[in-house]
């Protein structure tokens, strides 16, 4: 197997591990109305450790052009971006060129993503292995994870456009 290559460095598919999405919507505060967010991560399991799956992740997300630690990038002001998602049949798809993830989006996520036509993606360089799917994870965990300064600091931010099939 070949590694991509970049100034940043090499990584495999496998040292990212186990890519997941938990998505939620919350109030926005400059106009009282839902936004739909979808969080990204690694469960950390990747094949050559949790801090080996960290850097990984910074560099695929450096070569799909969402730069770590910096303001979010607008997906529809960058019509090359390879970051994609797709919402159908109650399932949010986010492809990268390293990766693609599902989401079993819930009535509430979906009617945010829809009203907006827009998602608030971030992703988290920082493993999260308590975000197991399949298993609860409460609003305090997750918050817990989401908002903590050191995850934030070394996540990508994006928002996407809302796609769908028809």
């Amino acid at each position: 197997m070949t590694s991509p290559q970049t100034a940043s460095g090499t990584f495999t598919q496998a040292q990212l591990g186990t890519i997941t999405l938990i998505g939620w919507s919350g109030e926005h505060p400059a106009d009282g109305q839902d936004v739909a967010f979808l969080l990204a991560y690694s469960l950390g399991d990747g094949s050559d450790g949790p801090a080996a799956g960290e850097a990984a992740m910074r560099v695929a997300l450096e070569r799909a052009g969402l730069p770590v630690g910096s303001a979010p990038v607008y997906a529809s002001e960058h019509p090359g971006l390879p970051v994609k998602l797709l919402v159908q049949a109650g399932q949010a798809v986010l492809t990268l060129p390293h990766f693609t993830a599902q989401y079993p989006a819930p009535p509430e996520w979906l009617a945010a993503a829809g009203a907006r036509s827009e998602v608030h993606a971030m992703f988290a360089t920082r493993p999260w292995p308590q975000g197991t799917p399949g298993r609860p994870v409460s609003e305090e965990l997750l918050r817990s994870f989401a908002a903590d300064p050191e995850v934030i600091t070394t996540a990508a931010n994006c928002v996407l456009p809302v796609r769908s099939l028809g």
